[in-house]
């Protein structure tokens, strides 16, 4: 299906999606049994989808990665690449939680609430265990890259994939058979990949008719300034990663962001980065980064680099901490930047990750938990705008280095 036509599906599917999940919410009223079936019904389209996506995501990662680092050549290179890879990764994750607090002190959202502190032994019901050093280095290491891709753990598959593609490059000519056949499957998996996005505009449909009809468009208005603020400070984000971006990259950079916009309203209306993870990997090449480049940065950045989440974790504890009318220091406040630095590297391939994250940070500066309960309610649309910033994130992330690579060709 053309981008183009795809594009114009998507929008049409969202905006049914809300016009249908509103009637239903309309004639159902407070009827939760009828609202249950409905919305199960509808998240079947969007399961789906999701599911055909996670059915490719693993070969199509280890197949482009795999090719990409075999024909970058030594593992001086790959070291090059990955370092520079790292260094944006670390500086765009500062930027975002340091933008993150400053919007959210200037804007107060939750200053106004003005809320009783609750039992501090209240259950939010998200599992607030902390990501401690050896959890994240046991996730990141595979103990069979089988398991990795049956659970589409990308971390463990791009890590096992490094190993793999090293091994190729340094046999030569011997993998020379082997390289051509992996790069015949990673072709493959772009076409398969065409044939999945056809369902798109319905997965978008059932994702925003369920969550209208479950929450109803009320909460937009009840949460409406928070949103508002929310979805501000996650457009200064983006002009920030844009302008940097062009600085580096040049004006040419507006145009990838045009082109990544079918990627960006999947991830948005899906609100999964996951979603858009095989368009991206389309359309940076498209727009000229090398293979090797886009094969290798991208999956990266989908473990190290969701600015978005990132953001959303210093914005949502600070408005709950204001929301009880808790002060924080300047020092408090660095520490837990510094604190959610680290923590957020252990997102990848943890539910409901921001949440956790969160939740974990809370309990470390006694803010009450069951602040999250403030959150959940309309934590899919502010997750919605976090999926879309770090396909944008990335997406900058792996131009900028396909630039300082000299990768960068123009079409």
């Amino acid at each position: 299906m053309k981008s183009k036509k795809l594009t114009a599906l998507i929008l049409v599917g969202m905006l049914l999606g809300i016009l249908v999940g509103y009637l239903f919410r309309q004639h159902a009223g407070d009827d939760a049994a009828a609202i249950k079936s409905f919305v199960d019904g509808m998240s079947i389209l969007t399961d789906i989808f999701l599911r055909l996506i996670k059915m490719i995501i693993a070969p199509l990662v280890i197949s482009t990665l795999v090719v990409g680092i075999a024909k970058m050549g030594d593992a001086k290179s790959v070291g090059r690449i990955g370092g520079k890879t790292m260094g944006w990764f670390i500086c765009a994750s500062l930027a975002s939680l340091t933008l993150g607090l400053i919007m959210v002190n200037i804007l107060k959202p939750g200053v106004a609430l003005n809320l009783p502190l609750p039992d501090m032994h209240a259950d939010s019901g998200i599992k607030a265990g902390a990501i401690s050093l050896k959890d994240f280095v046991t996730h990141a290491i595979p103990k069979s890259v089988f398991e990795a891709m049956a659970n589409n753990e990308i971390l463990q598959i791009v890590i096992f994939s490094v190993f793999f593609g090293s091994a190729m490059a340094a046999l030569g000519e011997r993998s020379k058979a082997l390289i051509d056949v992996i790069d015949v499957i990673a072709h493959v998996m772009l076409k398969v990949t065409s044939y999945v996005m056809n369902f798109a505009p319905l997965a978008v449909f059932g994702a925003i008719a369920a969550t209208v009809a479950k929450e109803g468009l009320s909460i937009l208005g009840t949460y409406g300034k928070f949103m508002a603020q929310f979805y501000l400070s996650i457009g200064i984000l983006w002009l920030l990663l844009i302008a940097v971006g062009v600085l580096i990259v040049g004006p040419r950079l507006l145009h990838l962001m045009g082109m990544i916009k079918e990627p960006l309203l999947l991830s948005f209306t899906t609100a999964s980065s996951e979603a858009a993870y095989p368009k991206t990997l389309e359309q940076l090449e498209r727009f000229g980064v090398s293979n090797k480049i886009a094969s290798f940065v991208l999956p990266m950045g989908y473990s190290f680099n969701l600015d978005g989440s990132m953001m959303y974790c210093t914005f949502a504890v600070i408005f709950i901490a204001q929301a009880y009318g808790i002060d924080l220091t300047l020092a408090q406040e660095i520490s837990m930047l510094l604190i959610l630095m680290l923590t957020s590297k252990g997102m990848a391939g943890v539910p409901r990750a921001s949440l956790v994250v969160i939740a974990a940070t809370l309990a470390q500066f006694n803010i009450p938990e069951a602040g999250l309960l403030l959150l959940l309610g309309i934590d899919h649309f502010l997750d919605m705008g976090r999926s879309a910033t770090n396909v944008v994130g990335n997406s900058v992330a792996t131009a900028v280095v396909a630039k300082w690579e000299g990768e960068l060709k123009r079409h």
